[in-house]
């Protein structure tokens, strides 16, 4: 089924399971199902929600590391139409980044709004055919070693149970997954009460982001590029429950405060209150049931990288998942979701949470650390260099066995290759790819007609680099080795590619 509608009925028996059910059609659930459909891995998608792509999402930017996962599925120069970019990134009155210094294909932050990037992976699904279920709500689910069992509840009151060989919850910071494998969700409120707003504006700024703050208010806009704007805020003095009413006169009171104009802001389609948490689950894995994204982890919105981490979430998972659920790889490599993305997700929390406390900052102490961090960001270039990679999300590693090459575990950018075709291209249909020097001739090449996962797509490097390296379908290296000569990587290759989770 490819349409909208909603699959009905029990399957409980063995011959009616589903491969993997994916919970909750957000941005990383969309990625996440479009991937397991590549690989040949049957998928359903439910969504509690009716179809439709909503034009109110909180989700704005796009960073480096994410556009270079939608190059490998060869979206996103589609989702570059849809936006626009800025190379320089302010956090704070007196600190800016250059994004333009990045060593990626997008030395830039792409201002889309996330129903853009919904829109382009629920086309992809489709396409693919992922099995959609909208309307449908999760109730319980249960789990055995063999699969799990979930209880639903379509739009018109029937209910069904449906058996799955894994489940992965994508559905936000509200999880009815998370909550049914007794996962807690701890934290802490960092932002008590912001507000968004999209507006019209009589009055084009200068920039397509414009932030900054004075004394008690924070503000910004950024621009769809379609006439719309979308504006977050936050008034230290008016602090109140995300349900207190709010109307376009605070909206404007409050970016005047912290911009000086308030742009001529008119015509607001939509007004709402939030609070940020800092949150994150203890397991990302409880036996054959998965979190990713919010259901995983949520954080304040500083530095924009919520819907980012968890579309990488979803890069990191598809693959491994598809390999174990074809028999291509032991169970023992979905360990490795936990161990590689539960760090980043930690990580995330500490930058944002320490840049919106920053931010916020009041006490005097607090305010000198932030001159200070300010100050050592701006002259010092490695702490620079560390800030751009972190807040854009090229900079993490994930953990590598004890006397790996050096390059095990790190992001491969978008190298040349031979002939003139870039790394990512080569990504595409989820494979992995061989990087070898031009000396290195192996017998075969993978067939575009092979399934993904069977074996390698093999490349040389367009220079003179003498080093082998095995990439992941999700851009990270899985294996290198310097000077190898053709048999020695061949055994290697084999050897790691069939066992590819044993460390």
């Amino acid at each position: 089924m490819n349409g909208t509608g909603t699959n009905r009925g029990t399957h409980s028996s063995a011959g009616s399971t589903h491969p993997v059910v994916v919970v909750g059609a957000g941005p990383t659930g969309l990625l996440l199902a479009g991937d397991l459909a590549e690989a040949g891995v049957p998928v359903t998608l439910l969504e509690k929600r009716p179809h439709q792509v909503s034009n109110l999402s909180r989700a704005f930017g796009v960073h480096a590391r994410t556009l270079e996962q939608l190059d490998a599925r060869a979206l996103a120069d589609d989702l570059l139409a849809t936006g626009s970019t800025i190379t320089r990134l302010r956090l704070f009155r007196r600190l800016s980044l250059d994004l333009g210094t990045l060593p990626s294909r997008f030395p830039f932050l792409l201002i889309t709004p996330q129903y853009e990037v919904e829109r382009l992976l629920e086309q992809r699904a489709r396409r693919l055919g992922v099995r959609f279920a909208y309307e449908t709500e999760l109730l319980a689910l249960r789990q055995d070693t063999d699969g799990v069992d979930l209880d639903v509840r379509y739009g018109d009151g029937t209910a069904a149970t449906l058996r799955a060989g894994y489940v992965v919850g994508t559905d936000g910071h509200r999880s009815a997954v998370r909550r049914a494998v007794g996962q807690p969700f701890p934290g802490v409120s960092v932002i008590t009460s912001l507000f968004l707003a999209d507006v019209r504006l009589a009055e084009k700024p200068d920039s397509v982001l414009t932030v900054d703050g004075a004394g008690d208010v924070f503000a910004m806009i950024a621009s769809f590029g379609d006439g719309w704007y979308r504006v977050m805020g936050w008034n230290r003095r008016n602090e109140v429950p995300d349900d207190h009413p709010i109307d376009l006169d605070e909206v404007k009171d409050v970016t005047r405060r912290a911009l000086g104009t308030d742009y001529g802001m008119h015509d607001a389609r939509w007004l709402s209150r939030f609070h940020s948490d800092e949150r994150q689950a203890p397991r990302y894995r409880v036996g054959r049931v998965f979190l990713a994204g919010d259901a995983a982890h949520i954080h304040s919105p500083a530095g924009g990288q919520g819907m980012n981490t968890g579309l990488q979430d979803a890069a990191n998972l598809s693959w491994k998942l598809a390999a174990v659920v074809k028999e291509q790889a032991p169970d023992s490599l979905l360990g490795t979701y936990q161990s590689e993305r539960h760090p980043v997700g930690k990580a995330v929390l500490r930058s944002s949470g320490g840049l919106v406390r920053l931010a916020r900052a009041h006490h005097p102490a607090v305010r000198a650390l932030r001159a200070a961090v300010t100050a050592l960001v701006n002259t010092a270039a490695p702490a620079r260099t560390k800030a751009l990679a972190q807040i854009t999300g090229i900079g993490y590693r994930y953990p590598a066995p004890r006397g790996a090459h050096r390059l095990t575990g790190t992001r491969i950018p978008d190298v040349t290759l031979a002939g003139g075709r870039r790394l990512y291209e080569a990504l595409h249909g989820g494979r992995f790819v061989l990087i070898t020097p031009a000396t290195v001739q192996l017998p075969r090449n993978a067939d575009p007609d092979d399934e993904p996962g069977t074996r390698p797509a093999v490349e040389h490097w367009a220079g003179d680099r003498r080093t082998t390296v095995l990439v992941r379908p999700d851009g990270y290296a899985a294996w290198a080795q310097d000077d190898a000569d053709t048999a020695a990587v061949e055994a290697a290759v084999a050897a790691r590619f069939t066992s590819i989770a044993r460390h």
